[in-house]
């Protein structure tokens, strides 16, 4: 799980934030609304059904679903969007992969490639640095919820293929064709997931001092703040003394 504690900090730090909440449950709109466009039945499309569970992993209200899904379902014009997956370089030689849903290619690419510019990074080719990830299924529960035990054995019966019990909480992995049966199955046990999503897991993490990852958060937020970008993954690693500095 190298590296995925980090990470979880960062994105609780901002999905606090009411603004960001919303900006979250936008991008989710979206892709739900592409994923319908396959096919409005989330038990005959697993791209929705997937949609479906992270939207629901975040706390998205279902009639908010709801209405995204029948958006697709009605044709509207002009929501033709494209993905995009971009990878480079941040401060510290720690690896980035921006995911993006687009209307508008130039656009998108002209934003990213900016933020990487003003915060001393630089965008590479395609496969340049996914080579060093997994894509995965993460779910998280507040340490509470269950024991470890209880956890771990309810998250293997459910099909997930790692979890890591510790103070600040459960974290659940599964692979990326099995996400929405096990978002489903452990909501039915443990009630909603403190966070659900499909994400890009490091396979080894780049160490960083306080200036680079001072520089990382802010690049971070920055591509965040896009309206096209729909995830951003990275492999860095902090010591908790340099989180609690940044995040204090």
């Amino acid at each position: 799980m190298a590296g995925h504690s980090q990470f979880k900090n960062i994105m609780h730090r901002k999905g606090a934030q009411d603004a960001k909440r919303a900006k979250a449950f936008a991008k989710l709109a979206r892709e739900i609304e592409v994923a319908a466009r396959s096919g409005p039945h989330p038990d005959q499309n697993p791209r929705l059904r997937t949609a479906i569970a992270a939207a629901r992993g975040a706390n998205m209200p279902n009639d908010r679903i709801k209405r995204a899904i029948e958006k697709a379902a009605g044709g509207a014009e002009g929501d033709n969007y494209e993905e995009i997956r971009y990878e480079g370089y941040g401060p510290g030689g720690v690896a980035v992969i921006v995911e993006a849903l687009t209307d508008n290619r130039n656009r998108t690419a002209s934003e990213i490639r900016s933020a990487f510019s003003k915060h001393g990074g630089n965008l590479g080719e395609t496969n340049s640095v996914s080579f060093m990830f997994d894509q995965v299924g993460q779910i998280a529960y507040p340490i509470e919820v269950a024991s470890a035990e209880d956890m771990f054995e309810a998250a293997l019966e459910a099909g997930a293929e790692d979890v890591a019990s510790g103070e600040g909480g459960h974290e659940i992995v599964c692979a990326t064709d099995d996400f929405g049966q096990v978002v489903e199955a452990l909501d039915g046990r443990f009630g909603a997931p403190e966070s659900a999503s499909l994400t890009w897991k490091p396979q080894t993490s780049v160490d960083v001092d306080a200036d680079a990852a001072r520089t990382l958060l802010k690049l971070i937020d920055t591509l965040d703040d896009s309206d096209d970008v729909q995830r951003v993954s990275v492999n860095f690693e902090v010591s908790d003394d340099i989180m609690a500095e940044l995040t204090g």
